[in-house]
């Protein structure tokens, strides 16, 4: 998407990848024009056909295998992380309550770690996300992109026929 400086800086081109057209005017009121077959026997793909052959396809597989790779294990883990710490501060609080640094006891210490292992977890994921499937995302959505504006211009040719 190109910036624009001026009066129309907080436009967006239709032909931006990231533009969403089906949700234009969601909740406002506006009337959608539905597709219109092509004047031959068979209907052309829609834009259904495109999304369901794009999460058929080995590319889509492998970015949603990439993502339950990172995303499954680190849910169990960091649940196993928070059940535990319930746990020992329940089961064991004479554990939880040994001081370690003045007032400052374990319980204390674990809750802290608590927060900073989300905060790395969130780290970790965003970095996994960018290293290994943004950009494989990114050449889908180009690929559906390509594919929506071939239609259009099918169809633009068929009706100006």
């Amino acid at each position: 998407m190109d910036k624009h400086e001026g009066r129309d800086a907080g436009t967006i081109r239709l032909d931006d990848p990231w533009y969403d057209a089906l949700a234009v005017g969601w909740g406002e009121g506006a009337a959608t024009d539905p597709a219109r077959p092509p004047a031959g026997d068979r209907p052309a793909p829609g834009p259904s056909d495109i999304y369901l052959e794009v999460q058929r396809s080995a590319a889509f597989q492998e970015v949603r295998s990439r993502y339950r790779q990172f995303v499954v294990p680190a849910t169990v883990g960091f649940f196993l992380w928070y059940v535990a710490y319930v746990v020992a501060a329940t089961a064991a609080p004479d554990l939880m309550a040994r001081p370690v640094i003045g007032a400052v006891n374990v319980a204390l210490l674990a809750g802290l770690a608590q927060f900073l292992s989300t905060f790395l977890l969130t780290w970790a994921y965003a970095r996994h996300a960018r290293l290994r499937r943004d950009r494989a995302a990114l050449d889908l959505r180009w690929t559906v992109f390509e594919q929506e504006r071939g239609q259009e211009r099918n169809r633009a040719h068929g009706e100006g026929s």
